[in-house]
Parts: C-alpha cells; structure tokens; sequence
C-alpha cells in the first residue's frame, strides 16, 4: 500500500479529511491522493500556489514574511499547510515549497524542499511540523521524492496524533 493509500486510510478510518498547498510539486501531490480509489471520502482538494503571490492571496501566507525570506522557507511551508487546511476545510493541511531546479531561488540550492502538516487547531495538537530536505537529483526526481516525503511526514503525524489521543483516553498509560 503506497503512503498515499495509507494515509487516507488513517483519515477516513478517523473521520477526518487533508488538502494540500503544492508550490515546486505542481499538483503532484493531489494525483497521488486522488490516484487512490475512494480519496474524495478524505480528501477536500489542493491549491497548487506556483506563484508568490498566491502563497499570500489564496493561502494567507504572511506578506512580510515572503518578502523578507523568499517562498522557499520553513515558516512559509507551515503557513502554506495551514492555510490549506484552514481556507478548505480539512483536518489537516500539508504542503511542499521548495527548489526543484534547474536554478537556485530565491538564494536557494536546487534541491532545497521544505514540506509541512499541520494538524486539527481544535484539538489542542500541535500547530504542525515542518522537514526540511536537501536532495539530489534530476527535476522530476526532486518532485517525485517531495511528494513522497510530505506523504511521509503526514502518516508520521496521523500516528503520533493517534498515540497521543489513545494515552488520553486511556488516562495517561
């Protein structure tokens, strides 16, 4: 079962749902959710945010906050899956920023690739976790393993949220 497949699994299993903030991943991301036979029951949708400017108008990044470090940054990562999470009505938001090539940004390396999850605002969770990666590779194999990794990071999330909810429930053993 891929980390897609899995991961809605948790969702739905939960009743909970995701939406995604892609930048370099391009809409790669909503493919391999949707690719999944029954996605729409945890999946709400995607904003593919390329430019800048729609980090800020469609998601609500932080205005400042872009123009003083650029859209590839961790911080603009986590206010990406937020704003996904927020402005579409999911449980959870995650999102990919990052440097997928063939030349730098924003004084970025090719291969920077910041992706984040944030998790339910109502549940006392964390405000969400973000990972930053350095890869090598072609484009496409920057992208492919972008996707794979905030896949990844969700799953790692949606597991450690169950073992926190289940030690609650069972008073604290």
């Amino acid at each position: 079962m891929t980390e897609a497949a899995r991961a809605l699994a948790l969702l739905a299993e939960r009743g909970h749902t995701v939406a995604a903030a892609e930048s370099l991943t391009g809409g790669l991301v909503a493919a391999e959710l949707t690719g999944v036979p029954g996605a729409s029951a945890a999946f709400r949708g995607s904003v593919t945010a390329y430019a800048t400017a729609l980090k800020r108008e469609l998601l609500g990044v932080d205005r400042a906050l872009l123009a003083e470090r650029g859209a590839v940054d961790p911080e603009v990562a986590l206010q990406m899956a937020a704003g996904a999470r927020d402005r579409l009505g999911a449980d959870w938001g995650i999102s990919t920023t990052g440097v997928a090539g063939p030349e730098p940004q924003d004084g970025q390396p090719v291969g920077t690739v910041y992706v984040a999850v944030a998790g339910p605002a109502t549940t006392g969770a964390r405000a969400g976790k973000v990972v930053s990666l350095r890869l090598n590779g072609d484009r496409a194999e920057i992208r492919r393993e972008s996707v794979r990794s905030v896949l990844e990071l969700l799953l790692e999330e949606l597991s450690g949220n169950a073992r926190a909810q289940d030690t609650e429930h069972n008073g604290g053993n």
